[in-house]
């Protein structure tokens, strides 16, 4: 029998790894051998909370009600559903973005200091951003782009050297993305990816060139007489570089995700 401490460690790791459907299923499983518990409601919530779509946004609201029903003073609970509400539409969900305040409130007061206190505090902060924020933001998106550049080289050095892949039974997510992209993109009709994708920044350097001076050149020419999209087709291959290599990441977070539930049930 699996024990309560066991299913949230199960619960964290899965969360940890993106697995909301596995974090779901997981509490679930404890709750359906455990019965009613907070800890296991709360991981059940914060799987759905995860997912940030409204269906979800309703059954998590659900999962941290039935928690704080059995413990009001929840701390992970309570920060759980705060930040929920905090991200609610008030407009839609009125009801819900009011109770932020309150769930806010409440958790100051247990523990001021406390790691959830500060998390719903930078979930605050983070609701009330400015444009600049938005700013930054976006260019930390842009930074995980450069996720495709580590990974081609990655590649390329497993080709080069005839690095053994390992198993496929490892739960190591590193190990896992480089057995994937081994198995996706390797071979010579592969090359023309691999070379962009090892060469990603200097290619989309020179795709924004290249696309500026064909806009240039065939408005002086008269092809066309203002601004047109003939430039932005230099950008098409670097485009499906980008989304082979995302693709091949995501297959990766699925086989590990995969590979943790099944390393989970091998322990019973």
């Amino acid at each position: 029998m699996t024990t309560v401490d066991a299913y949230q460690e199960r619960c964290e790791q899965l969360f940890r790894a993106g697995g909301n459907a596995a974090v779901r299923r997981a509490a679930q499983e404890g709750l359906d051998e455990h019965g009613p518990h907070p800890d296991l409601y709360c991981w059940l919530a914060l799987g759905h909370a995860a997912e940030d779509e409204d269906d979800h946004d309703d059954r998590a609201e659900e999962g941290f009600r039935a928690g704080l029903a059995l413990d009001a003073d929840h701390l992970g609970l309570l920060a759980g559903y705060a930040e929920l509400c905090l991200r609610a539409d008030a407009f839609d969900h009125p009801g819900r973005a009011a109770r932020a305040r309150v769930l806010a409130r409440r958790l100051d007061e247990l523990a001021p200091d406390s790691p959830e206190a500060a998390q719903v505090a930078a979930t605050e902060r983070w609701e009330r951003r400015s444009y600049l924020d938005e700013v930054r933001m976006a260019a930390a998106t842009a930074a995980v782009g450069h996720a495709t550049e580590i990974q081609a080289r990655t590649l390329e050095a497993d080709l080069r050297q005839g690095t053994a892949v390992p198993e496929e039974d490892t739960v190591d997510r590193d190990a896992i993305v480089r057995a994937a992209t081994l198995e996706a993109l390797s071979g010579p009709w592969n090359a023309p990816v691999r070379f962009l994708g090892r060469h990603r920044t200097a290619a989309w350097t020179i795709c924004g060139i290249l696309c500026v001076l064909t806009n240039t050149v065939l408005r002086q020419t008269g092809v066309v007489d203002s601004f047109s999209l003939w430039g932005a087709l230099w950008a098409v291959p670097l485009l499906i570089v980008d989304r082979r290599f995302t693709a091949v990441r995501k297959e990766a977070e699925a086989r590990h995700i995969a590979a943790l539930e099944a390393s989970f049930a091998d322990r019973r």
